[in-house]
């Protein structure tokens, strides 16, 4: 189904701070979709509000809601990969890449590194990459937790105990995925400049989000990670994101400010 039918769909983008939801307001931005943005802000638990169960038994975000013209039931789609697959499904296949050559269709071991890459980092973005800084976000607030004076004792224990999950596992990892991620942004296909290549794919808007995070924890500069370092800027610098940034402070209010230049 073209991208030209599917114009009519409406779509709700349920935004939450300081989540994951910015980077579906940037592929939006990106497909030129018409959507609708509604805000939710967390509570002084850092949690989200009980209204987002109201969308998604979970409450998490970012979650979507589509209303195609003449359909009979309103679509919800959760989870970061899929709403990403979801739209450029529909609204954006230039942002998939070929998976196969001409004549290859259907072929085992045929599919093109693009798409390889593409499926790749799909997955790994929530999976193996994610997974390292949220055990680093836990031992960060090991050592950050407010402990009655009494109690000292107890928390330099945790933050001794956090100080070695950090350097005995969780930074080595997180150091060695950052030097994986840059060797694969200099060896891209077709001159490279995105994860699967020379154009940008549903891969780099699931990336952008655990790279900005990733540079709270760890050293990211021109000097130690040029390939990876200079990515992040121009997938800051797109228009889409700018355009992004824009639609949300005007909805909140506040100044957007990326996760990058604001606490992990």
């Amino acid at each position: 189904m073209s991208t030209e039918t599917n114009q009519g769909a409406k779509v709700t983008l349920y935004w939450l701070d300081k989540s994951r939801s910015q980077r579906i307001v940037w592929l939006l931005e990106e497909l030129k979709v018409d959507y609708e943005l509604k805000v939710f802000k967390r509570g002084k638990d850092m949690l989200a509000p009980q209204e987002l169960k109201d969308i998604h038994p979970l409450g998490k975000s970012p979650v979507i809601g589509v209303q195609a013209p003449g359909a009979d039931k309103h679509i919800v789609v959760a989870e970061s990969g899929v709403i990403v697959e979801y739209l450029t499904e529909y609204f954006g296949k230039w942002m998939i890449p070929k998976r196969y050559p001409e004549g290859k269709e259907g072929v085992i071991g045929a599919e093109t590194e693009e798409w390889q890459r593409y499926r790749y980092y799909m997955h790994y973005a929530e999976g193996s990459f994610m997974t390292m800084l949220l055990m680093s976000l836990l031992t960060q607030n090991m050592r950050n937790a407010p402990v009655p004076f009494f109690l000292k004792p107890i928390g330099m224990i945790s933050g001794a105990i956090a100080n070695k999950i950090d350097g005995s596992f969780v930074m080595p990892q997180i150091k060695g995925h950052l030097a994986f991620l840059e060797e694969q942004l200099a060896t891209a296909p077709n001159g490279g400049g995105f994860f699967c290549g020379n154009s940008l794919t549903g891969a780099d808007i699931m990336m952008i989000f655990g790279l900005e995070g990733a540079m709270q924890r760890v050293p990211i500069t021109e000097q130690s990670h040029p390939n990876v370092y200079h990515w992040i800027i121009r997938m800051q610098q797109r228009d889409a994101n700018k355009r992004a940034a824009e639609k949300v402070t005007e909805a909140t209010g506040e100044p957007y400010v990326p996760i990058s230049k604001a606490k992990f």
